[in-house]
């Protein structure tokens, strides 16, 4: 899969990357504003973006390939709300250069599972840990590494390794959904995966009776 340069273009109050002194020329280790094609994979599927290689893969990701689940928050790399995981670990998309990660293996929000099945998401939904949302797919892709590095985290370790900015303050809630995921990662509980993306309001409300619509 191939995605172009051009289209939509980003917001004007988003700072260009930072980029070192090149002796070459410009101002970055990529000849400036050069498209070029760099190929990585992105939710196991080999992509090439014909893009300048300075370009931020938070762009990449939601500008050229629609991938719009990780989400812009700060731009300066302090909020976590743009985090994937780039070969294991925990990356901010916003503050990495798509030429920086050429041949690795990029997992956004949208390929962590396609039925919100992955232990993490089941135990954001039994938790509730959701209040207006924008923040959580970096939280969750933030939360799936550290169980991926440590599958018993203990409170101080959850605290110290998700730094993540979330203006609702749900933090304790994040905690027991964490060790609750760790839990369920281990099969030492299960928990139901509530209604599937795209469920027909009826079936939902088989499965949720809150979901009833009308009520």
């Amino acid at each position: 899969m191939r995605h172009e340069q051009g289209g939509q273009r980003h917001a004007p109050d988003i700072a260009p990357p930072l980029r070192a002194h090149n002796d070459a020329g410009g101002n970055g280790p990529f000849p400036p504003n050069i498209p070029r094609v760099t190929k990585f994979t992105v939710n196991n599927q080999p992509v090439e973006y014909r893009m300048d290689p300075a370009t931020p893969l938070l762009w990449a990701l939601r500008d050229a390939s629609n991938l719009t689940g990780t989400k812009y928050g700060c731009g300066t790399g302090h909020c976590g709300a743009c985090i994937v995981d780039v070969d294991r670990t925990a990356r901010k998309a916003c503050q990495v250069p798509i030429g920086s990660i050429e041949g690795s293996f990029v997992t956004t929000i949208e390929g962590l599972s396609h039925d919100r099945s992955h232990p993490i998401q089941a135990a954001f939904l039994a938790e509730n840990v959701s209040q207006c949302g924008f923040c959580i797919p970096g939280m969750i892709m933030a939360a799936s590494i550290l169980l991926q590095n440590n599958p018993r985290p203990t409170e101080e370790q959850i605290r110290r390794q998700i730094t993540n900015i979330c203006r609702c303050g749900i933090y304790p809630r994040l905690v027991e959904a964490i060790q609750r995921a760790g839990r369920i990662q281990r099969g030492d509980e299960t928990v139901s995966t509530g209604p599937r993306p795209g469920i027909d309001p009826r079936d939902a409300a088989r499965i949720v009776p809150a979901l009833t619509p009308g009520q």
